[in-house]
């Protein structure tokens, strides 16, 4: 194909679709025109990436019909609508294609904290290393339970949102290397251990489990649910199956940001379970009650409206449309 005669008998629909786009308002005429145009240049792009693949005119190309496809869909992606979907759909079927991923790092946390809560409580010497005999009562009587009322309630709830939401996010975005999200965890399980084995030892067993309870069974839930999708994430590029490298690392990794982004919401509710729940004046069981509820709540989303997602054919990925009109690499 002669690029040169191609690039100078469309150009003319090229730059009318870039001027379509550009303008403010359309009336139902340049409505359809724009359609019309878009279908035509999609087209156009196609037949160049068969027959002469130029890298540039590629880009160009890719860029007017990226433009456009906002202009057309774009405002109908910012709907109400949209967010529900993305909660009944796409996020919901993410965690449950994913749920051996993070269900086994969930269950591996579990064990590695008990093992090493038990651990501790047989190795005394250890406790006594890690803080001194007067560090240790002010924990045990004033901190532990203090941490959780010294601050304003709202204000408590953004701090810890915030906090958890780092987490998670570090997981995600660390989860291309595999062995970062392992400290991580192993960080975070590790406090929890150290903290309740002193708790225990000095008894406090039952205040220990009545504070974390109410808000860390959520809480911890989505921080291994981020770490189960960081590894995942890793692997993705380590055994990629049927696709390339490239192709199991994108789609892993933009369903991965769909969990990020619907894990805010869960991280919120915790937040404000460990704000305004933990630190009041409730019954430790009506208080551990409202964490158990909040968590088989969670596993009630994820293996009722995740798997009717799933059987409705999503895959947690964004939009298959969305995806339109990427650029080819150069050859």
């Amino acid at each position: 194909m002669d690029l040169d005669a191609y690039v100078l008998a469309h150009h003319a629909q090229w730059a009318r679709l870039e001027e379509l786009t550009a303008q403010r308002r359309l009336d139902g005429e340049q409505n359809d025109e724009l359609v019309d145009l878009y279908q035509r240049v999609a087209t156009h792009l196609s037949v160049v990436r068969t027959s002469a693949p130029d890298a540039a005119l590629i880009a160009y190309l890719s860029s007017i019909l990226a433009r456009a496809r906002l202009r057309t869909v774009g405002t109908r992606a910012t709907t109400w609508g949209s967010v529900g979907s993305f909660f009944v759909d796409r996020f919901p079927a993410a965690l449950y294609r994913l749920r051996w991923w993070w269900i086994s790092t969930l269950v591996a946390n579990v064990v590695v904290t008990g093992v090493m809560m038990w651990w501790l409580l047989q190795h005394p010497a250890v406790e006594q290393g890690l803080l001194s005999p007067a560090e240790i009562d002010q924990l045990v009587r004033h901190d532990f339970e203090d941490y959780y009322s010294e601050y304003a309630a709202s204000h408590f709830a953004a701090q810890v949102w915030i906090n958890n939401a780092w987490v998670a996010a570090l997981c995600i975005a660390l989860g291309v290397l595999g062995a970062p999200v392992v400290y991580l965890l192993f960080q975070n399980v590790s406090n929890l251990a150290i903290i309740g084995s002193i708790m225990i030892r000095h008894d406090h067993a039952a205040h220990f489990w009545g504070l974390i309870s109410p808000h860390g069974l959520l809480e911890l839930t989505a921080v291994f649910v981020a770490g189960g999708v960081g590894l995942r994430l890793f692997w993705s590029w380590v055994a990629p199956g049927d696709l390339t490298r490239g192709q199991s690392m994108a789609r892993e990794g933009r369903t991965a940001g769909t969990v990020a982004l619907g894990l805010v919401v869960v991280l919120f509710v915790s937040g404000v379970i460990e704000a305004f729940v933990t630190p009041s004046g409730l019954p430790t069981e009506v208080r551990v009650g409202i964490g158990v509820v909040a968590e088989l709540a969670f596993f009630a989303y994820v293996f009722v409206v995740g798997r009717n997602a799933v059987a409705r054919g999503h895959t947690g990925d964004i939009d298959a449309a969305l995806l339109e009109d990427r650029v080819a690499p150069q050859a």
